[in-house]
C-alpha cells in the first residue's frame, strides 16, 4: 500500500462518491490501478455501470433543487474553501498524479496550482453572474434577461490532466450553482476521489459533487448522455469519443462542451530569437512528456534557420532525464500505457520509412515498460503520420518551409484547430499570421498558453465552448427572458 507517501491518508480513495457515500462495492466486482512507470498494482476500484451511474444522477439532481438557491455569496464561499483545501493539499495531490498518470512531480506540483486557480477564479466569478434590462419597444412593458444554472452536468474527464481538468468543469458548474457527475479516465481516477474528498470538506452537500470509478466508461457514458435529468454534458479527450457523446446526446437535446484532439502546429520564422524560441518549442512539445491536446505536433522551420535550430533542439532533447516521476530531476516520465508506446513507435517508423532522420532518440527506452527516448526527427514531410495524427508522446517532427503562406496553409492543413504557436519578431508577421491560422488559441513567443484568465478552446473537430475565463461560465448557465408587461406608463 502506498498511504505512507501522504501526509494527509484520507485523500488515498478507493471507492466512488455517490451522494455523499464513500461505495467500495459494487456487483460488478473491481478493476486494478497500475503504476505507469513501475507496473504495481496502486488501488482496486469498484467497476461502477448502469445502476450506479444513474444512482448518482438522481442524487445530483435532487442536491440541485437545493445548490441552486443559494446565494450567490455563499457558493462562493464554499468553492474558496475548496481551493484552499487543494493548496494546502498540494503534495499530496501531486504524489498522487505522478503516482497514477506518471508525469514529473515539479510537472504535477504545477498541475494542481493550474487546477487550482480554476476553482479560485470560478469562486470570484460565482458572485458576478448577472442578468440584464433591455429597453423594450413597448412603454408598458419591460424586458428582464436572467441567468440561471443549467442543472446536473455529466463531466467525462482524460488521464493527461486529471487534476485540472476537473477542476475546470467543475469550478464554473457549482460557482453557478449547477451539481455535478464526474467519470474520470479509468486510467487516474484516484486525483478525482482527492478532489472529492476535499469537495465534501469544503463543504458541498451530498450529491453536489460525485465520483464514478471502473473502466466501464462506455455503460456508464451511455446513461450520462441519455438521461433526462442529465441537462450537461462537458467532455475532454479524443475527437472520434467527442463525436459519439454529441450523437448520444442529441437525442435528449443536451447542452455540450467538448474539448477534442489536437494536432498544433509551431511556426517559427526565420527573425526569431532563437532562444526564447528553443524554451517555448521544448515546453510545447515535451510537457507531460509530450501527452498534451495542445502539444506542438508539428515544429514547422523556415530554412533559414532550419538546421542551427535542430541543431539546439537536438542537444537539448539530448539531455533530458527520463525516469520515474517520483525521483529527482526527472523531466520526462513513462507514457500511459503499451497501446500509447506502440502509437508512438508506429509513427516514428512510418517517418523513417518516408525518408525522415533521427536526430536523438527514436526508440524504447532501456528503462523499457512505458518509456520512449525524447525524439527529434528532421527532414519531415506533410504526408507522414506524425504530421497528420496527433502523435501524444515525446516526439517532434522538424518540417521545412519557405515562405509565409506556405507554412499558414501548412499549418491550416488539418481537420483539427485547437491550439497554435508562431515565433517571430516581426509584428506584422505575427497579426498576419495569428489571424489567419486556424485554431481557438495561438501561442505567440511562448509555449505556456493555459491559464485561468483565458479561454481554452478550440475550433474544427477540435471541439465546442470554452473553459475558463469568465467565458467560461456562461457554459453552466440558461438565459432566461421575461416580458413584464401591464405597467403604467411613465409620468409625462
Amino acid at each position: 500500500m502506498i498511504q505512507h507517501l501522504f501526509k494527509n491518508p484520507t485523500l488515498f480513495r478507493q471507492a466512488a462518491l455517490i451522494d455523499g457515500q464513500w461505495i467500495t462495492e459494487t456487483p460488478h466486482g473491481h478493476t486494478e490501478l497500475h503504476n505507469p512507470a513501475t507496473g504495481e498494482v496502486l488501488a482496486k476500484l469498484p467497476r461502477c455501470k448502469e445502476a450506479e451511474t444513474t444512482r448518482a444522477v438522481v442524487a445530483a439532481d435532487k442536491a440541485f433543487r437545493m445548490w441552486r438557491k443559494t446565494t450567490a455569496k455563499h457558493r462562493s464561499q464554499v468553492v474558496h474553501r475548496w481551493w484552499e483545501l487543494i493548496v494546502e493539499n498540494k503534495e499530496d495531490l501531486a504524489t498522487l498524479i505522478t503516482l497514477e498518470e506518471g508525469k514529473p512531480l515539479s510537472e504535477a506540483r504545477g498541475e494542481i496550482d493550474y487546477a487550482a486557480g480554476f476553482v479560485q477564479w470560478f469562486a470570484e466569478e460565482a458572485k458576478r453572474v448577472r442578468g440584464d434590462v433591455i429597453p423594450s419597444p413597448r412603454e408598458t412593458q419591460r424586458i428582464v434577461t436572467l441567468k440561471q444554472p443549467i442543472g446536473v452536468c455529466a463531466a467525462i474527464t482524460p488521464w493527461n490532466f486529471p487534476a485540472a481538468m476537473i477542476t475546470r468543469k467543475a469550478g464554473p458548474a457549482l460557482a453557478a450553482g449547477c451539481t455535478m457527475v464526474v467519470k474520470p479516465a479509468s486510467q487516474t481516477p484516484l486525483t478525482a476521489l482527492a478532489l472529492g474528498e476535499l469537495a465534501m470538506q469544503a463543504g458541498f452537500p451530498p450529491g453536489v459533487f460525485n465520483v464514478l470509478t471502473g473502466n466501464d466508461t462506455r455503460a456508464i457514458g451511455g446513461v450520462l448522455t441519455s438521461h433526462r435529468l442529465v441537462r450537461k454534458v462537458t467532455f475532454t479527450g479524443s475527437t472520434e469519443v467527442g463525436k459519439v457523446l454529441l450523437e448520444q446526446s442529441a437525442s435528449s437535446i443536451k447542452k455540450c462542451s467538448m474539448e477534442l484532439g489536437g494536432n498544433a502546429p509551431c511556426i517559427v520564422f526565420d527573425d526569431a530569437d532563437i532562444d526564447i524560441a528553443v524554451e517555448g518549442i521544448l515546453v510545447a512539445k515535451f510537457r507531460n512528456t509530450g501527452q498534451s491536446c495542445i502539444a506542438a505536433n508539428r515544429v514547422m522551420v523556415q530554412e533559414g534557420i532550419y538546421d542551427a535550430l535542430a541543431a539546439r533542439l537536438t542537444a537539448r532533447v539530448k539531455q533530458f532525464k527520463v525516469g520515474n516521476g517520483l525521483e529527482d530531476g526527472v523531466q520526462i516520465g513513462p507514457m500511459i500505457d503499451a497501446g500509447a508506446v506502440s502509437k508512438v513507435e508506429e509513427h516514428v517508423q512510418n517517418a523513417v520509412a518516408g525518408g525522415a532522420r533521427v536526430l536523438t532518440g527514436g526508440k524504447r527506452h532501456a528503462l523499457g515498460g512505458g518509456f520512449y527516448e525524447p525524439t527529434v526527427l528532421a527532414d519531415v514531410t506533410v504526408g507522414m503520420a506524425v504530421a497528420v495524427e496527433e502523435t501524444f508522446g515525446p516526439v517532434m517532427p522538424l518540417v521545412r518551409f519557405s515562405t509565409d503562406d506556405e507554412a499558414i496553409i501548412m499549418a491550416n492543413d488539418t481537420e483539427f484547430g485547437l491550439a497554435s504557436y508562431l515565433f517571430s519578431k516581426d509584428a506584422a508577421r505575427i497579426w498576419r499570421t495569428a489571424e489567419a491560422i486556424e485554431s481557438g488559441m495561438v501561442g505567440i513567443n511562448t509555449g505556456m498558453i493555459s491559464n485561468e484568465l483565458a479561454p481554452f478552446g478550440g475550433i474544427k473537430q477540435s471541439g465546442l465552448g470554452r473553459e475558463g475565463s469568465h467565458y467560461g461560465i456562461d457554459e453552466y448557465l440558461e438565459l432566461k427572458y421575461l416580458c413584464w408587461d401591464g405597467l403604467q406608463p411613465a409620468f409625462g
